[in-house]
């Protein structure tokens, strides 16, 4: 870990939680914002006549143009104090970096790796060293595998900047479950058991054979992750998120099934997916080249006939290819045209008798704020990626249990996990414990954990849940057919409006890990991007003219809050 920040509170917190540092911030403004002007003065040389209050400059007769500069000067003033009063959370790693000098639980694709696909100890140095100086000579001189024809991704973008919102190394991510513990055991034959299970239709877990084995096995081992009801995994529970909302209806959100009114060209969600059985790196020397970042031989071969999304197959194609923000930027369609009762009552023009929205608490205003979300939300994830865990991925999890299994190195894996029935599936399947992957070139090339997908997901759904009246209920609610060729008509509970954006935010980050690129936990980047939205939204909330009582939405924990004037709190 390259982090020794100090613990505390971030200012996302309600401030019922935090009165002591909301009370000493709002105490100050006023001096502040004097001393801030003294020290402009001073720095830049700017004269009186330039920082003075706005009202002295109207007495001059500089009027509106001078006042318009102060009112902004004081809002970006505002906002910086209000991060500046922060105090960067401390960062805890798992200690496995530390703890194995030949870092088999760290990330290391594209370097050079041995025949084990253990990492070569000075390339690994190098990467560590430039990460450490920030120095952009250093990323350059990171050797790389002579077989390389893959880069790594953006590791200088964790020393990024923005100039909205909480700063990524102000968000706080518990440290990943260990190399050796049962937790990370429960994850790994998660994922071997939505690789095995990626073919069968969500709409048939409740009679499926081989979804039953995955919840006994599952079920079997000492450390259960997943949803549970009763404390045990069931139909309705495996391979789900962990919000309320999550649990009702369909496996997947009705985002990516309802048409998106896409301007003049409607989009009907048919995609493009795999066929069956279409896995990779599933050879040994696949799998090792793959690790030294060499290009995929392989490529994926695309069902004719598009369809529904209605399995896990099809769902890790769409979270393949898509440009991150994408299905929250549908979602953002499909749901402004379900017509101004899906918007959040206390957004204003929503009883105006002469006005409506659009620059501001319309379209363009929540279309844009999903994307600038996204953006940033990435920042923080790269910001844990890179500088802090350093986590594999399940693809070399995977590696080290074939090993470890043919007896080439003890790992000291639990038996918990060697004894199971996925690993012992996929060695019946194809002949040795590697993980079938979804895609031909594996996972992308940089570490695990926060998944940058799931940081994206709990940024754009706050977004989302900002705007949107979340007990909305649905109109014609579906799910796909086991085909995926038609929808057909949801006859279940009611599907709110905030339910289906928490469910959308899972489907795409637990996608991933269908894929095989991630594990369950990977998942708590979405608290990353949900803190860093919130952050967004406090900035913008100062900056509105309208009579505006604030943005309120239900956090992830389930948690009610408003923003407003800066500020978070209970709602």
């Amino acid at each position: 870990m390259l982090d020794d920040d100090t613990q505390s509170r971030s200012s996302d917190e309600p401030e019922q939680a935090r009165p002591t540092a909301v009370a000493r911030l709002a105490h100050s403004r006023r001096g502040f914002l004097k001393g801030m002007m003294t020290a402009a003065t001073a720095s830049f040389g700017l004269g009186a006549g330039v920082l003075a209050a706005p009202e002295a400059a109207h007495a001059r007769g500089k009027g509106r143009r001078d006042r318009r500069r102060f009112q902004v000067f004081r809002i970006r003033s505002w906002a910086a104090r209000l991060h500046l009063a922060e105090r960067t959370p401390r960062k805890a790693d798992n200690g496995d970096e530390q703890r194995y000098a030949d870092q088999r639980a760290s990330f290391s694709k594209t370097l050079p790796h041995d025949d084990l696909g253990e990492v070569d100890r000075s390339a690994y140095r190098a990467l560590l060293r430039a990460l450490a100086s920030r120095e952009p000579a250093d990323f350059e001189a990171i050797p790389l595998s002579p077989q390389a024809d893959r880069r790594l991704a953006n590791p200088q973008a964790a020393f990024v900047f923005d100039l909205v919102g909480r700063d990524g190394h102000a968000t706080r991510l518990p440290e990943a479950p260990a190399f050796a513990s049962a937790e990370l055991s429960a994850e790994i034959a998660e994922v071997y058991w939505q690789a095995l299970t990626r073919d069968v239709p969500f709409r048939a877990y409740d009679a499926s054979p081989l979804v039953a084995a995955a919840i006994d096995d599952l079920n079997a081992l000492p450390a259960v992750l997943a949803p549970t009801e009763g404390g045990v995994v069931t139909p309705g529970t495996l391979f789900r998120g962990e919000t309320p909302g999550d649990r009702v209806g369909p496996y997947l959100s009705q985002f990516l099934w309802h048409d998106v009114p896409y301007g003049a060209a409607p989009i009907v969600q048919r995609y493009q997916t795999p066929i069956p059985g279409d896995d990779f790196m599933t050879s040994y020397e696949e799998w090792l080249a793959i690790q030294r970042g060499a290009a995929p031989a392989a490529s994926i071969r695309f069902d004719a006939t598009r369809r529904y999304l209605r399995d896990a197959r099809g769902l890790g194609e769409y979270v393949h290819v898509d440009v991150l923000f994408q299905a929250y930027y549908n979602a953002a369609m499909i749901l402004t045209g379900f017509g101004p009762d899906a918007l959040d009552p206390a957004l204003p023009y929503r009883g105006s008798a002469s006005q409506g929205g659009f620059v501001t608490f319309g379209g363009p205003h929540l279309f844009d704020l999903v994307a600038k979300a996204a953006r940033v939300a990435l920042g923080g994830a790269w910001y844990h990626k890179w500088c802090v865990h350093r986590r594999l991925r399940p693809e070399v999890y995977a590696g080290r249990i074939e090993n470890h299994l043919r007896g080439a190195k003890d790992y000291g894996l639990p038996l918990d996990l060697l004894m199971s029935e996925a690993v012992a599936r996929v060695r019946t399947q194809q002949g040795n414990a590697l993980l079938p992957m979804a895609y031909p070139e594996g996972s992308p090339t940089h570490p695990a954990y926060p998944a940058g997908h799931a940081t994206v997901a709990g940024a754009c759904a706050t977004i989302l849940k900002a705007f949107a009246n979340e007990a909305f209920e649905i109109p014609d609610p579906v799910e796909a057919s086991e085909d995926g060729l038609d929808l057909l008509a949801w006859g279940g509970e009611p599907l709110t409006l905030g339910g289906e954006i928490d469910k959308l935010a899972a489907n795409i980050s637990l996608g991933r890990d269908a894929a095989g690129v991630h594990y369950r936990t990977d998942a708590r980047g979405i608290e990353v991007g949900e803190s860093q939205a919130i952050g967004i939204l406090q900035d913008y909330s100062r900056t509105y003219n309208e009579d505006f009582d604030g943005f309120t939405l239900t956090r992830f924990d389930g948690r009610r809050i408003r923003i407003v004037d800066g500020r978070v709190r209970l709602a």
